[in-house]
């Protein structure tokens, strides 16, 4: 199974390790891409016009330093992604906790997306960054646009006949869409929480914990050794979990949708 999470806006402060060299990156089909998106945001942060800059990068006046780490990032000391992202999501999924066989079906089932890298795997050496997906960078432009033009091969080779489970937020979502046959191959989840109002069920979209409940869905999918090979088991694997799933209807050729109830946030 392809396991497809979002990033997160929290970051680790610094790398550990050797500075980017982006030929050392999962999905080599990317670099031109990436190092197109690389030379931009260095570029953009580098600039004269610090305001325009921080704009774009939706950055307050007090995160300044943001931009300040964006110039270094070719020469900044990186770290596994794994412990570059440390979002509500990855505080969840706690990756270091997980025993050794766990470890080992994250490192070759997840991929994380990237407004960017485009997408890395939990493996992949990457300094700490600030570039969200909304952005618009000069040359590449909107990245959403950008990287739906680079993405869709790389990532329906990285899923090759495995189901996959898509749990990234709707910005990163819209950077590639499954098509046909793969479509039918993947779930895509929503989270909702169910509460009583006045004696009467009522469901609605949540946003912080939607992520710490994709988190805790990961770690468990991983720590029972769940290895489904069509989007049917993928559904019963997380009802044999003992979650609430709900299958929401859909066109034909398009990701099955589930939404994924909880009564405790």
């Amino acid at each position: 199974m392809l396991i497809l999470l979002p990033p997160s806006e929290g970051k680790a402060d610094a790398g550990t390790g050797r500075r980017l060299d982006l030929s050392r990156l999962s999905l080599p089909e990317l670099n031109p891409a990436r190092e197109e998106v690389l030379t931009a945001l260095v570029a953009l942060c580098a600039g004269p016009d610090e305001a325009a800059a921080r704009a774009a990068l939706g950055l307050s006046e007090g995160q300044r330093d943001e931009l300040r780490r964006n110039v270094r990032l070719t020469r900044a000391a990186t770290a596994p992604a794994a412990h570059i992202y440390t979002g509500v999501l990855y505080e969840a999924l706690d990756l270091g906790s997980l025993p050794a066989a766990a470890q080992r079906a994250a490192r070759r089932s997840v991929l994380i997306s990237s407004g960017l890298w485009g997408a890395v795997r939990l493996t992949d050496r990457i300094p700490p960054y600030r570039c969200p997906i909304g952005v618009k960078l000069p040359g590449p432009g909107a990245l959403s646009a950008y990287w739906r033009r680079a993405l869709a091969p790389a990532l329906a080779a990285a899923a090759g006949d495995r189901p996959v489970l898509d749990l990234r937020s709707g910005a990163y979502a819209a950077t590639w869409t499954p098509r046909g046959e793969l479509a039918e191959r993947t779930v895509t989840v929503r989270v909702l929480h169910e509460r009583q109002v006045d004696g009467v069920p009522v469901r609605s979209v949540v946003s912080h914990f939607n992520k710490a409940t994709k988190g805790r869905l990961v770690r468990d999918l991983l720590l029972a050794g769940a290895r489904p090979r069509t989007a049917d088991q993928v559904v019963t694997a997380l009802r044999d979990l003992k979650y609430t799933v709900v299958e929401q209807p859909g066109p034909a050729g398009r990701p099955r949708q589930v939404d994924v109830v909880v009564t405790e946030l």
